[in-house]
């Protein structure tokens, strides 16, 4: 059996592609097909370099792993017109990727991140984070990617969902039912029961619906030590409107990160994501977590165990919270932390995508030889 995985792009190595990488370690023969792909040799996991990796038409682009996004006008005719002969597709999908052209009656799974922010909920979002040009040309093209997407979806078999909050965007947006399998978390490279320095901390892009601003500001009214990790567009105006109390040390290697999560008091979370992996390497880490109560993050921490919630996306209500969890920081256990991560793990998410489709797929996976 020819098997074919499909991915948005591969040009770093961030949430979707740790799902990918663990569909290669399940699938180590099959080919992998995405719109551009890094020409750098570490940009991506030793697991997924070994595949052989098909990319469409704008990847013959000069420096198109960089400007991929300013193509998006052209990512349909790109993907339509990219062949993928196989006898069953796996897509990893938080764009389009799954309208690729597939033989008739060659069954597709959709592990779906989400459906594409930038076309459907948080469409405003990114326009406001554009110029008036690239904002009005966006608008324009947008009823066109959004038919593209409902018809790319329209030929997915079956849906797995990576949280139920995204299985319920799948529902509303596609009119899909799916199932939801965790993504997973690499837990064995940090260490819980790390002794907490006075600091916050937040491991994030610096883009408007992340919501940095929201805990900049309740931290200017704290006066609380927070340390910022990550880049982005915002990163000047979030700067400049930062008191002293607050450091933005950029991106940053692995081991300074571990470092951080290890010793924070608490991981802050204000914005609204699918699911969210930050979260989870900070409870690996035996730390709790403070979240805006919305999104991914109320399947991913126990509040009163684990973390807790603020009510509103305010600075007030962050920094409520912030001084509640000062009051009870002792009641937060990093050995509870740390259980909790390690319900998702890689090796629980390979035994789950594999049930599934020797459940869903018998005829084609009852006999596989699966992959370590």
């Amino acid at each position: 059996m020819k098997i074919s995985l499909l991915h948005h792009w591969l040009v770093s190595m961030r949430g979707g592609e740790k799902v990918l990488e663990q569909f290669c370690r399940m699938m180590p023969a099959a080919d992998i097909h995405t719109l551009v792909k890094s020409s750098q040799s570490d940009s991506l996991s030793s697991h997924i370099r070994e595949h052989k990796i098909y990319s469409t038409i704008l990847d013959s682009i000069p420096h198109a792993e960089k400007h991929y996004k300013s193509m998006l006008p052209l990512f349909p005719a790109a993907i339509k017109s990219h062949k993928v002969n196989a006898d069953f597709v796996l897509s990893s999908d938080a764009s389009m990727i799954k309208g690729m052209s597939i033989p008739e009656n060659v069954p597709q799974v959709c592990y779906c991140h989400s459906p594409p922010r930038y076309l459907w909920d948080l469409q405003e979002d990114y326009l406001n984070a554009m110029g008036t040009f690239k904002a009005a040309i966006f608008s324009k093209i947008t009823p066109y990617l959004q038919r593209f997407d409902l018809q790319a979806a329209g030929e997915v078999d079956k849906f797995i969902a990576n949280s139920q909050f995204v299985s319920d965007r799948i529902r509303r947006i596609y009119n899909r039912e799916s199932t939801v399998i965790h993504p997973p978390v690499d837990l064995h490279n940090f260490e819980p029961g790390r002794s907490s320095e006075d600091f916050y901390l937040m491991v994030s892009a610096l883009v408007p619906y992340k919501k940095v601003d929201i805990a900049v500001k309740a931290f200017n009214e704290l006066g609380k030590p927070l340390v910022i990790i990550g880049e982005g567009s915002e990163l000047e105006k979030l700067s400049s409107m930062s008191e002293d109390n607050i450091t933005f040390l950029g991106p940053q290697p692995f081991q300074v990160l571990k470092k951080h999560y290890e010793h924070c008091r608490a991981f802050i979370f204000p914005g609204i994501e699918d699911f969210g992996i930050t979260p989870l390497e900070a409870q690996a880490s035996g730390k709790p977590v403070i979240a805006y109560k919305d999104g991914g993050a109320l399947e991913t921490v126990q509040e009163g165990q684990t973390g807790l919630f603020f009510e509103e996306q305010t600075k007030e209500s962050l920094a409520d919270a912030i001084e509640w969890f000062e009051k009870r920081e002792n009641e937060f256990s990093p050995a509870a932390c740390r259980s909790n991560a390690e319900e998702f793990s890689p090796g629980r998410f390979r035994k789950e995508i594999k049930d599934f489709l020797i459940t869903e797929y018998p005829s084609y996976f009852s006999d596989f030889h699966w992959g370590a």
